[in-house]
């Protein structure tokens, strides 16, 4: 699984939108795995159209808005807490979506929207830094339209931490104890259908999401200057977990048109 060129990145049989995107654009944005590949699978199980007012909760630099905007049609604003507005707003522009893309800094805790102002939320490689609390999607509700959807994608595990008693060591040795927040898929069913503020519409863990995360660290360890000290605990990681344990986690809901 080796990566000798950029064009291995492209997967049109598996991720047609994404390859359309350059690989070395991406590789630029990098923030964790590979962003497109994870919406457009999440995006699968959502019904976005042109014109609906879209939420990229924990946008990064910016790819993942990017390609909502070009591929969807949809208005986008971009949240994130670890990059600036400005430089953020600066991908869009060079991208030509400036116009329907508007970057935000906020954390996710304290959202400064209007309630039921978007037609769906999407968050990729986010939502485990702040999703996982009881009391959060009551409050990301709140700013979803009735009828509205929310998708996420997040590192997950094939089995709860509980239930294994323990961390893996080789997930313990490069995650820490953050691990306990990368919990099965079907574990977040049951933690959103509960509320009754959603219907949850799919959960699944992509199979072979691994391996996707592997090329793509494998890609970036090869081609950015900082690559190797930045990947090579992640790409040790995978290689020694093979998916007995991890993958990626795609859910998707939505909120009732009534209460």
């Amino acid at each position: 699984m080796l990566v000798t060129a950029l064009d291995d990145l492209l997967r049109p049989d598996r991720y047609p939108r994404s390859s359309r995107y350059d690989p070395a654009w991406l590789l630029g944005l990098d923030m964790g795995p590979h962003p497109l590949w994870l919406l457009e699978d999440l995006a699968e199980n959502l019904d976005l159209r042109p014109g609906m007012r879209v939420l990229d909760l924990g946008s990064g630099k910016g790819a993942t808005s990017v390609f909502l905007a070009r591929e969807y049609g949809v208005e986008v604003v971009a949240a994130d807490w670890w990059v600036d507005a400005r430089e953020a707003a600066a991908v869009f522009a060079e991208a030509g979506v400036g116009d329907r893309v508007r970057a935000v800094h906020t954390e996710a805790h304290v959202l400064p929207f209007e309630q039921e102002s978007f037609d769906a939320i999407v968050s990729i490689d986010a939502f485990e830094y702040f999703g996982t609390a009881d009391s959060y999607l009551p409050y990301l509700v709140r700013f979803l339209r009735r009828g509205g959807q929310l998708g996420m994608a997040t590192p997950a595990m094939t089995r709860e931490v509980r239930e294994l008693g323990a961390i893996p060591a080789h997930i313990k040795a490069v995650v820490g104890w953050e691990a306990i927040a990368w919990h099965t898929a079907d574990w977040w069913r049951f933690h959103w259908d509960i509320t009754e503020l959603v219907t949850v519409t799919s959960a699944r863990l992509q199979p072979e999401g691994w391996r996707d995360w592997l090329l793509w660290s494998r890609a970036c360890a090869e081609y950015r200057p900082d690559g190797r000290a930045a990947n090579q605990p992640v790409i040790d990681m995978l290689t020694a977990d093979g998916g007995e344990f991890l993958g990626f986690a795609l859910v998707t809901a939505r909120r009732p048109d009534a209460v």
